[in-house]
This record gives C-alpha cells, structure tokens and sequence, in this order.
C-alpha cells in the first residue's frame, strides 16, 4: 500500500515555509525539516538529491521511503515533514530503510510508538 496523496505535501510554499522554520533532525541516512501541521494529519514529502544515482535510483529511493511511511503513519503526530536522503541510502534494503527513518523520526519526536 502506498502513501495517500492527501498525505503528501507537494506546493513550493509549503516546502519553503517548512525549511524557513530551520527545524530539523539527522541520523547517517536521513535529515527532517518539520513544522506543526495545518491539517488533522501529518504530511510528508521525500527529496533526494542528484548526486544520488541517475533518475532511475532517485525515483526508487523515494518510493521505498513512502513505503516505508505506510506502517509508521498511524503513530506519527500531526506533523508536516520533509525527508531528505543522504549518500548511501541507494545501497539500503527495504527494512533497513525502515529502521534508519523510524529511528530519525523517533529522534525528532514525529514517530511516537504507542
């Protein structure tokens, strides 16, 4: 099952208005700019670079990091969130991918585990 559209974020306002807050967290593979939510959900946006691999590895990263999202999205806060992946996430498994963004969404209190 994939991420829900509604639960994307996608307009450049949005993207500015959640870097411009300079709220972030980081682990090896992943950094998170957030911002308190409008809505009654979280949103959620990936972005990897193109230093990255060529399209191909960038469009696969972001689909699996979504994916990722699926089982941790009934614990997450109401939250607007961008994922940034760091060099090295192209190499990662599936579950590997799981457990780097729990544990950074876990540090910057997004992902509360009840």
């Amino acid at each position: 099952m994939a991420l829900k559209k509604a639960l994307r974020i996608k307009k450049k306002r949005d993207f500015d208005s959640i870097f411009s807050a300079r709220n972030s967290t980081a682990n090896k593979k992943f950094i998170v700019y957030e911002i308190p939510s409008q809505t009654t959900h979280f949103r959620a946006a990936v972005s990897v670079s193109k230093k990255i691999g060529n399209a191909v590895v960038r469009n696969r990263i972001k689909r699996l990091v979504r994916h990722a999202l699926v089982p941790l999205s009934s614990d997450l806060s109401q939250t607007d969130f961008v994922i940034i992946c760091r060099q090295g996430v192209e190499t990662l498994s599936f579950e590997e991918v799981q457990k780097n963004l729990a544990h950074v969404l876990k540090v910057s209190k997004i992902y509360k585990k009840v």
